[in-house]
């Protein structure tokens, strides 16, 4: 059997590649058409290029393979990254975006910014990456506008108040939030389902409606997605 791609039934820019062997993967149409990010492989149909999307190098995509049923992130949005590292999620959602979209990347690691730089930004006009510390929101103000979306997946110890902190500055009212919990970051001791609510209950707090939760496992260990839409009165 050829390969077939077909959108994803909920999200029309995320695809279901059916391989040769009649497994089904996820897959994102690439960009920047004969160049992977992280070895992924590269399927062409009907003229197009897509990649498989990893749902264990990759917590986004993780998170759709376990049926998550609200990904904000589409055609044409700007979104802001927090903890872009060296570009593998955000690669796949620069794809999303597209060439009308922007995705600026925040890493605060200078070595792990020059691969993002070197291995996909350099191949991507859409994304703008930023060296910069997420819990200091305010000092890349300078280089962003308002945007759509903010994806965070950082590993701090206060991961949902950074996220609001950006929000205040960044998020248009209305906009949504995506929220990779890594319970461990936040603190070792704790069962990670307490550590999940108590991060919810902060951006409930900050003035956001938290509309879907999801764990990782077994793609990734105690790790919750969490995806919230501002309230659109703007933030505490």
């Amino acid at each position: 059997m050829a390969v077939e791609i077909k959108s994803h039934s909920l999200f029309p820019d995320i695809y279901w590649a059916t391989l040769e062997d009649l497994s089904r993967r996820l897959a994102t149409r690439n960009l920047a058409p004969g160049k992977k990010v992280y070895g992924e492989r590269l399927l062409k149909y009907r003229g197009v290029e897509y990649r498989l999307w990893d749902p264990f190098r990759s917590k986004l995509a993780a998170a759709i393979v376990k049926g998550l049923e609200t990904v904000p992130i589409q055609s044409n949005h700007k979104v802001l990254y927090l903890g872009a590292a060296s570009g593998t999620t955000a690669s796949h959602v620069s794809d999303i975006v597209g060439e009308r979209g922007h995705v600026y990347c925040i890493e605060f690691a200078p070595r792990t910014i020059r691969e993002l730089v070197n291995n996909v930004c350099a191949f991507r006009l859409n994304m703008s990456p930023i060296l910069a510390d997420a819990r200091l929101p305010e000092r890349y103000s300078p280089l962003l506008e308002k945007v759509d979306d903010i994806y965070c997946d950082i590993a701090q110890p206060e991961q949902a108040k950074v996220l609001a902190d950006n929000a205040d500055l960044y998020l248009i009212e209305g906009g949504w939030v995506m929220l990779s919990i890594k319970a461990q970051s936040i603190d070792v001791t704790e069962e990670p389902p307490i550590v999940y609510k108590r991060e919810i209950d902060i951006l409930a707090a900050r003035g956001f409606q938290v509309k879907e939760e999801i764990h990782l496992e077994p793609y990734d260990k105690a790790h919750a997605m969490v995806v919230a839409q501002s309230n659109g009165f703007g933030h505490i």
